[in-house]
């Protein structure tokens, strides 16, 4: 008897490729967190305990595979900003939604190089970009006409200053843990409405350049 793909034997090579991919998917989120998104991907095989060969029969590209580790973490960042346009008072839910997303990324060094990016490819964090900037355009905006936030802050301005703390969170970690939400929470007391704030010098980014800047952060490894 000739054994095809649909033989005896086809069944436990399926097993085996699933167990593969999980063995996969584990690995990088592993080495992810630890190293950021441009760790080697031989590491992440090595430490799957398969071949690169084996690797990308799965997932032909890093896109592929980091879109793979980080969809569930996506969609919970999703989740996490349609809670906070349902809050009252926007300021409250401005420090909440940032607090939230800190702690994720301070746990994950992958999702800082994820959130803070322009990784092409990776289908889910288009989505994730786009949903967290309206997420903050929609608080601030509500937090200007509830006199909260100041008047000459664009969302601009916040996401860029929210991914350049973000780079800087684990050396902060790899030194005191929760040193992050005293850094944080002096960035957001910056965004407080008060009558003897200076205006802010310099025009905001537009949306275009806060673009190029954050595809400049890293990381580049293809």
């Amino acid at each position: 008897m000739t054994l095809g793909a649909n033989g005896p034997d086809a069944a436990p090579r399926r097993r085996d490729a699933r167990r593969n991919r999980e063995l996969l998917v584990e690995a990088a989120r592993e080495v992810f967190a630890e190293q950021g998104l441009d760790a080697p991907l031989d590491v992440i095989a090595r430490r799957a305990g398969v071949g690169n060969a084996t690797l990308y029969r799965h997932f032909p590209n890093r896109a592929a595979l980091v879109d793979e580790v980080f969809r569930d973490t996506l969609t919970g960042t999703m989740a996490v900003g349609e809670r906070a346009r349902t809050a009252e008072d926007a300021w409250t839910a401005l420090l909440d939604y940032t607090d939230a997303v800190f702690t994720g990324l301070a746990a994950d060094r992958g999702a800082i190089d994820l959130m803070t990016t322009r990784l092409e490819g990776v289908t889910t964090l288009e989505a994730v970009h786009a949903h967290n900037r309206e997420t903050v355009d929609a608080l601030l905006r509500r937090g200007r006409e509830q006199g909260t936030v100041r008047g000459d802050l664009s969302t601009e301005d916040l996401l860029f200053a929210l991914a350049a703390l973000s780079r800087a969170v684990p050396a902060l970690t790899a030194t005191a843990p929760d040193a992050w939400r005293r850094a944080l929470a002096l960035l957001l007391d910056g965004l407080r409405a008060s009558p003897t704030a200076a205006p802010l010098p310099e025009p905001s980014l537009t949306a275009a350049q806060l673009g190029d800047v954050l595809g400049n952060l890293g990381p580049h490894r293809d």
